[in-house]
């Protein structure tokens, strides 16, 4: 890489990150994806000391790479970004490298290496395929619309079914926990996590708003749950459902519509123009016909490479 400067990234480079990302969300959507705090929040997920690169041609930010473990898993997720091709290649290199040293180095024979990829960026489909990648799964990006006269009260609660909502307390916590752990077992990229590890990574995100936890129970028994953020708040004036869990006992009664409907409702008395939330289109449950159903529709799609690396181990 004669001529560019290499370095780490710290947290002071948040804004030239930033940059570089929302030109290359325009270029590919027709405006910015990602915000500064988004940049912020992965920044602040990352080793920075071995895990991101920066590339630097004079004062200008023309590459930015990184890997990320999910816990102690063999899974790692990747992204590059670059201005020049040259620059993309070395770093579409360190990052393959560095997935395959963290998964080698946690003690698996394999790394399981995911990068999402806009539908429409053929560029970046085009290399992750060059390197051995191929199309796992599809994420859609489902909105609805909050018009200013829309109802604003949730729906009618079931008989027998109770929602609790406002600021939980740590038996709540714990619940939401369980039922999201055993919800999304069978899910594209799930990685168990520890109640303290779960609640430690939500609460690392500067858009994690307890308070807007829901959790259902069915005579008494936890059932299923729902977690809003803010993470579409500044550039969307959205609300956004990061999580939404059934258990597998407990499917198929309505509690999903259930929770929706009052997350819906909770971001209309908010103001908020929408409420936007992601889904795995191969998902296990017929959830993308759930959110159709209840009126949101899909506005982006993001496909999820993957590739399985040797490490070396057996």
């Amino acid at each position: 890489m004669n001529g560019y400067d290499i370095r780490r990234p710290t947290e002071a480079d948040a804004a030239a990150i930033h940059e570089l990302v929302a030109e290359h969300d325009t270029r590919i959507l027709g405006k910015p994806d990602a915000t500064l705090e988004d940049v912020a929040e992965i920044l602040g997920e990352l080793e920075l000391a071995t895990d991101g690169w920066l590339v630097y041609d004079g004062e200008r930010l023309v590459g930015w790479g990184w890997a990320s473990p999910k816990g102690t898993s063999d899974n790692v997720d990747i992204d590059v970004q670059a201005r020049v091709a040259d620059v993309g290649d070395w770093l579409w290199e360190r990052v393959l490298e560095r997935a395959v040293e963290i998964a080698r180095d946690l003690g698996h024979a394999q790394a399981r290496v995911d990068i999402g990829v806009y539908r429409e960026d053929a560029a970046l489909r085009a290399a992750a395929e060059e390197r051995g990648l191929a199309a796992a799964t599809s994420f859609h990006r489902m909105r609805i619309d909050h018009t200013k006269d829309a109802e604003v009260a949730g729906p009618g609660i079931p008989s027998g079914v109770t929602v609790e909502r406002g600021d939980p307390g740590q038996e709540r916590l714990r619940t939401a926990h369980r039922i999201q752990q055993e919800g999304f077992a069978r899910h594209f990229g799930f990685v168990p996590r520890t109640f303290d590890e779960w609640t430690s990574d939500m609460e690392a995100s500067s858009a994690n708003d307890w308070s807007q936890l829901l959790v259902a129970r069915v005579d008494g028994e936890p059932a299923a749950m729902l977690l809003g953020t803010n993470h579409f708040v500044s550039d969307e004036d959205c609300g956004y459902v990061r999580t939404l869990a059934v258990l597998p006992a407990f499917r198929s009664r309505g509690l999903g519509r259930l929770l929706l409907r009052e997350a819906f409702a909770a971001d209309a008395r908010r103001g908020r123009a929408g409420t936007i939330l992601h889904v795995d289109s191969n998902n296990v449950t017929p959830a993308l016909d759930l959110y159709l159903s209840v009126g949101m529709r899909p506005v982006l799609a993001i496909d999820a490479w993957r590739a399985d690396l040797p490490t070396g181990l057996r």
